[in-house]
């Protein structure tokens, strides 16, 4: 069996908001965040999806999730940041072990019409 990775990702919409989400198929989901698909998520049926803008790997589902939550709670300022490339312990270290989550290049996992 094959262990599934997961992904944190952020995402860039139209209206300059940043969405946060998390997934097992990277370009799966962002298929149906970019085109409306009825499993994509609410809010980017409101805010159009513009561009992935930063991910992190994760080893499985939860740790994942706990790391989407914590970056939903950040200010707007701090998301800009972290979608610049700062490091998640420059926000998080007070409130999660941020060394069991590797930023990922995108174009690895990420379709380029996606970027």
């Amino acid at each position: 069996m094959t262990l599934k990775k997961y992904y944190t990702y952020m995402l860039r919409c139209t209206d300059n908001s940043i969405y946060t989400g998390i997934t097992n198929d990277f370009n799966k989901r962002m298929n149906e965040h970019f085109h409306a698909a009825k499993e994509g998520a609410k809010y980017t049926k409101s805010h159009t999806p513009q561009k992935v803008i930063a991910a992190w790997e994760s080893a499985d589902k939860s740790s994942a999730s706990k790391l989407e939550y914590h970056i939903k709670k950040l200010a707007k300022k701090e998301k800009e940041s972290l979608a610049l490339g700062a490091p998640l312990k420059d926000y998080l270290e007070e409130k999660m072990d941020t060394t069991q989550y590797e930023r990922i290049k995108l174009e690895e996992v990420v379709e380029g019409k996606y970027l």
